[in-house]
């Protein structure tokens, strides 16, 4: 099988950045990596790519430099038909979240989306707390936010609540459809244009893969029955996948989130939370802790309903831990960075010895 990679998104602004490429070097996109290894799609079809030490020392410096789906890279194929990926193109965007590790660095979940489309089902009730965490998330990293509301036939009036929910996605799109009956898949389709790639964020039993098995009219991606105990999803789909789509274009299947920590995107922050930074702007106080200060936008749009209580903690918490991730960071920074002046004098104490 081989791949139209245009379709998939390469385009003349990729090949005019590379450097003079022999025959043994192409392009490819990344489908899908299992410790460590890829599978990169290129136009002579799917190959398993390790590591080159290049890539590897990259990484070792920066996480987030690891190759990952959605990432378009340099393979290069050895006389002993070795793969390796000899580097990862830079990114045009990049979903990326915080780990759970000490350092708390960051991991990056789908790279070169066009869309980042949050996908939250209506049945059971919708989290939209979780909605606008992954929004942020989604602003951050480049691509164009979107809103899909999944399993709208398990409601009766899905038009009228996801109306009713999109109060708290300011300047997105918002979608219902039923991939089981084939409603609103129309709104969608579009999104995986040729050249284009829709990626997918939410939490298991959210219903991305049955989307993508309807968007590709085949079963890709496998899914599982939500637990009618609990109503959460069993996380069938425990990679992420590239998926190439029949007509062109691709999406970007992620598995299910327990727990999306955000880095330090307070711009992802600002823009998902449009209304409440402009409340917070209208203060007559630059510093307004919005406790008691006199002429409060904020306690103005709470004590007249314009803004709800649970949104205003939502926006509390999340910027409570960008601020806090933001602060980790340059500590780390700062760390580095006395570590090098500290190594730079030993150096040059040694050389006057």
């Amino acid at each position: 099988m081989t791949f139209d990679l245009a379709s998939l998104g390469w385009d003349a602004a990729f090949s005019a950045d590379l450097p003079v490429l022999d025959a043994d070097v192409v392009p490819g996109r990344v489908a899908r990596v299992d410790r460590g290894v890829c599978t990169v799609l290129s136009a002579d079809g799917p190959v398993r790519a390790s590591l080159a030490g290049a890539v590897l020392a990259a990484a070792s410096r920066d996480a987030v430099r690891l190759p990952c789906a959605g990432d378009w890279v340099l393979v290069r194929t050895w006389p002993d038909d070795r793969v390796t990926i000899e580097a990862v193109l830079p990114r045009r965007t990049a979903i990326v979240r915080r780990t759970a590790d000490k350092d708390s660095s960051g991991q990056v979940l789908a790279a070169n989306l066009d869309v980042a489309a949050v996908v939250e089902p209506l049945d059971p009730s919708p989290d939209i707390g979780r909605v606008e965490r992954l929004l942020a998330l989604a602003w951050d990293s480049g691509a164009r936010p979107l809103v899909v509301f999944t399993k709208s036939d398990a409601v009766r009036d899905p038009a009228a609540v996801a109306a009713d929910l999109a109060r708290a996605t300011p300047g997105v799109e918002v979608l219902t459809v039923s991939a089981r009956l084939g409603t609103g898949l129309d709104q969608v389709r579009p999104l995986v244009a040729p050249g284009r790639t829709l990626g997918l964020l939410g939490p298991s039993g959210a219903g991305k893969s049955t989307l993508v098995n309807a968007l590709a009219g085949a079963e890709v991606m496998g899914t599982r029955a939500v637990r009618e105990t609990d109503g959460k999803g069993r996380h069938m789909t425990t990679y992420r996948a590239l998926i190439p789509i029949p007509g062109g274009g691709a999406v970007l299947d992620t598995p299910g989130m327990r727990q999306v920590g955000l880095l330090d995107g307070a711009v992802g922050l600002d823009r998902a939370f449009a209304d409440v930074a402009e409340m917070i702007a209208a203060c007559r106080f630059a510093d307004c802790t919005h406790q008691a200060e006199p002429a409060c936008a904020v306690r103005a749009a709470l004590e007249s309903g314009d803004l709800s209580p649970r949104r205003w903690e939502s926006w509390q918490r999340l910027n409570r831990e960008v601020a806090y991730e933001t602060r980790r960071r340059e500590a780390r920074q700062a760390a580095v960075e006395r570590a090098r002046l500290k190594q730079h004098r030993v150096r040059d104490t040694s050389r006057h010895l």
